[in-house]
């Protein structure tokens, strides 16, 4: 699979770790930035993941910070990303069987790196269940449209 991970400076080290973890897990890797643990803005890291998810260079974006919420809303404001922030295994499990999230936001400040790579690996593996979920999504999609 093809993903797009991005963070601020406080999600640097984590990112890194998560960046060789795909990699060993036989995924290409699309990092947006930030490349140093220098202070930078996340905004301009996350959108560049949603960015490519949403126009599908990309299949899935990861973007990681000092907690994730700034990062996930961030990413939020691509018409089409559905990012969620997981900083456990139940909600990374949910957000992609229930939610269909394309984008994992990750609290780097949170989670510790052996936990954070289970988080991505049970995220990238657990596949949208569609049914009642497909009907709730199609709303969220209706909302972006400003139909609903």
């Amino acid at each position: 699979m093809r993903i797009a991970i991005g963070s601020d400076h406080a999600g640097f080290a984590l990112k890194e770790e998560l960046k060789a973890f795909l990699r060993e897990q036989g995924h290409e890797v699309v990092d947006v930035g930030n490349h140093s643990p220098e202070p930078a803005d996340y905004p301009i890291f996350c959108v560049r993941v949603a960015r490519a998810v949403a126009s599908g260079e990309v299949e899935r974006g990861i973007v990681l910070g000092g907690s994730g919420q700034g990062e996930q809303i961030a990413a939020n404001k691509v018409r089409g990303i559905r990012a969620a922030l997981c900083n456990d295994l139940y909600t990374a499990r949910m957000s992609r069987a229930h939610n269909d999230a394309n984008v994992l936001a990750i609290g780097a400040r949170i989670v510790a790196t052996p936990l954070a790579c289970e988080i991505v690996r049970l995220w990238l593996e657990t596949p949208f269940e569609g049914g009642r979920h497909a009907r709730r999504i199609e709303q969220i999609a209706a909302i972006e449209r400003g139909e609903l």
